[in-house]
């Protein structure tokens, strides 16, 4: 199967494009994975409808509708998207901020906030915005789960124990539980089946990966429940589920809290995108295919607006369970869909039996579930490599226990955003050498003196891009290079890194144009990109500098200063070819714009600088290098 690249409305659609060609040599595989799929899905589902603080059948409900939801408008092949702990716990916050976790309205609300969260990935997907997520980096997205994991444990101690859970921020909680395990308040049976159960799960899976212990644990504790009637003896369980699939509605909430949920949908859909984003990456590196991110966007909103009309929870890509597909061989969404099929099967035919399930056997799945999240190899490769990695993750996951999941998160971004910020307004200029051992080509002196440079000229480069914000630093350090350097004819300034000319920087630019001048200097700018160019050319400045102090290469710009100013040829720069090499036969320069004024086009929308002979005729460049 290729890669989705339809036009018109299929590639809305991606299943439009890869069904037709589908390998039935796949079948198998898909089916196979569909069924490992459930396996995993129904017992988390429930487990995360807890973490939510919604009743259990809101999981349940949210499976089959992102299954197929994402199946048809998805860009991954084998992206699983359903209840996630990292939504979950978000909307369980939120549940919480509403006054309505635990209570009959959780359910309404809970779907509300998928709707929402939707809603806004709809938009955000139609509008083009994807891009967003990656200012969600990896370090941050490591601290956000880390955080996560600890406030899921630590919501699901109370159900293994078997006693009240408490509430308040995490030092409180911590507190109250302590306090609770002092008085002895531990139910013995309680703690016996959450003991066993945990026992399962983690041995378990040390022994057999590929065993679904979770759906072995779920199935042996409805057993052993139903046989002992645990619930008559103290132990908590799930209660009443109700049977099938409700019809779908736009869920009933307050009018006055319908803002309140569509600025909390937003904060759903901003991690679940950042968490569904990383899986389908992922696994699309390892197939050899691209994952679109505005389709993403689409087809998870999808996902939730069609859990949130039937009653469900937020959902996003769930990397756990895509691994399963990848290990069971699924190959392509009909994995998806065959999975989407057998949730509807237990929830039509098997969900009421769930209502004598022991609470803290589903707090034991969720634990186990989330306990691998934990990413400390992570950790440690992110202190090794940088520190404002470490960093990032750090006050992630300390924000989300501090301030909880939403303004954690927020905290971390906006680190992100400001350590960003901060590093491009810390401008650098390397001075620009002639390398020895090749043509025409120059290099930093920073650590390499031996790189001739040319008496009365000044090769610039800057380290970052010039825009409005390093605009006048650049202009300043510009400056003192040049008074530091003493005797300086020209400037020649590497804009390769600036890919754009925003107001500021033309106005910045201008300003060190006059002071140049005032001191006597003239100044080359080289290398200089279309939008670059186009900026120049409508603020004025272009015409300003010259049109001939435009150039591709550094090496024709710094012929042009010499002859211009009269400067003698550089020393010999060793073995290669110098300087001075460069003056034999008849030179040819390039300028800004043609003869009559137009700016050609290059084929994608890029303009073709000319070469210009001595005679003044114009030549193509778009092949020549300096």
């Amino acid at each position: 199967m290729s890669e989705p690249a339809g036009r018109g409305w299929r590639r809305w659609v991606p299943i439009a494009e890869w069904l037709p060609r589908y390998d039935s040599g796949w079948l198998r595989g898909d089916l196979v994975a569909g069924a490992v799929v459930v396996a995993l899905a129904v017992p988390q589902a429930l487990g995360y409808a807890s973490i939510a603080g919604a009743p259990v059948q809101v999981g349940l409900y949210a499976v089959p509708l992102a299954l197929v939801a994402y199946a048809v408008f998805g860009s991954s092949r084998q992206l699983v998207v359903g209840p996630v702990s990292t939504v979950s716990v978000l909307s369980g916050s939120f549940l919480a901020s509403f006054g309505v976790a635990g209570t009959a309205r959780a359910a309404s609300y809970t779907a509300a906030l998928a709707l929402a969260c939707g809603l806004v990935m709809l938009v955000a997907g139609f509008l083009g915005i994807g891009w967003v997520a990656e200012f969600l980096s990896k370090p941050i997205v490591t601290g956000f789960v880390l955080g996560l994991v600890v406030l899921v444990i630590l919501g699901e101690l109370p159900h293994l124990l078997g006693v009240p859970t408490p509430q308040g921020r995490v030092v409180e909680r911590v507190s109250a539980l302590g306090g609770s395990l002092g008085r002895g308040d531990a139910d013995s049976t309680t703690v016996l089946i959450s003991a066993v159960a945990l026992l399962i799960l983690f041995g378990g899976q040390w022994l057999a990966r590929a065993v679904p212990w979770a759906l072995l644990v779920l199935v042996a504790g409805l057993a052993v429940s139903t046989a002992l009637d645990l619930g008559a003896h103290g132990v908590e369980v799930v209660g009443p589920v109700p049977r099938g699939l409700p019809a779908p509605a736009v869920p009933s909430v307050a009018a006055a809290d319908v803002p309140a949920l569509l600025s909390s949908g937003a904060a759903l859909a901003l991690v679940g995108l950042a968490e569904g984003l990383s899986a389908a990456r992922l696994f699309a590196a390892r197939g050899g295919y691209r994952i679109d991110a505005d389709q993403e966007l689409r087809a998870t909103g999808a996902a939730n607006v069609a859990s949130g009309l039937f009653g469900g929870l937020g959902v996003a890509g769930s990397l756990s369970k895509t691994a399963a597909v990848a290990d069971a061989r699924g190959r392509t969404q009909i994995a998806g869909l065959t999975a989407a099929a057998l949730a509807v099967v237990v929830i039509a035919l098997i969900a009421p039996v769930l209502s004598e399930l022991p609470k803290a056997v589903l707090s034991a799945i969720v634990v186990n579930a989330v306990w691998k999240l934990m990413d400390v190899t992570a950790l440690r490769r992110y202190a090794r490599v940088r520190r404002n990695d470490i960093v990032a993750a750090a006050v992630a996951a300390i924000g989300v226990l501090a301030f909880g999941p939403l303004y954690g998160l927020l905290l971390a971004v906006a680190g992100s955003v400001l350590g960003l910020v901060y590093r491009s307004s810390r401008v650098e200029i390397d001075v620009m050498g002639r390398l020895a051992e090749e043509k025409a080509a120059w290099g930093s002196i920073r650590d390499h003196r031996e790189r001739a440079t040319v008496p009365g000229v000044r090769v610039l480069r800057m380290d970052t891009p010039l825009f409005w914000v390093t605009a006048s630093p650049v202009a300043d350090a510009i400056l003192a290079d040049v008074d530091a350097a003493g005797d300086v004819k020209a400037v020649v300034l590497d804009l390769q890194a600036t890919h754009q000319m925003d107001t500021t920087s033309a106005d910045a630019l201008a300003d060190l144009l006059a002071a140049l001048r005032a001191r006597g200097v003239d100044l080359y700018l080289v290398r200089v990109g279309w939008a670059v160019r186009r900026g120049l050319r409508r603020s004025g400045l272009m015409a300003e500098i010259g049109e001939d102090h435009f150039w591709r290469t550094i090496t024709l710009a710094v012929r042009e200063a010499r002859r211009a100013h009269g400067i003698e040829p550089a020393p010999a720069a060793g073995a290669g070819e110098d300087v001075a090499a460069d003056d034999a036969g008849a030179e040819e320069r390039i300028a800004a714009r043609s003869p009559d004024g137009a700016e050609p086009e290059r084929p994608g929308g890029r303009a073709a600088l000319p070469f210009r002979s001595r005679d003044g005729r114009a030549r193509d460049s778009r092949d020549r290098s300096g």
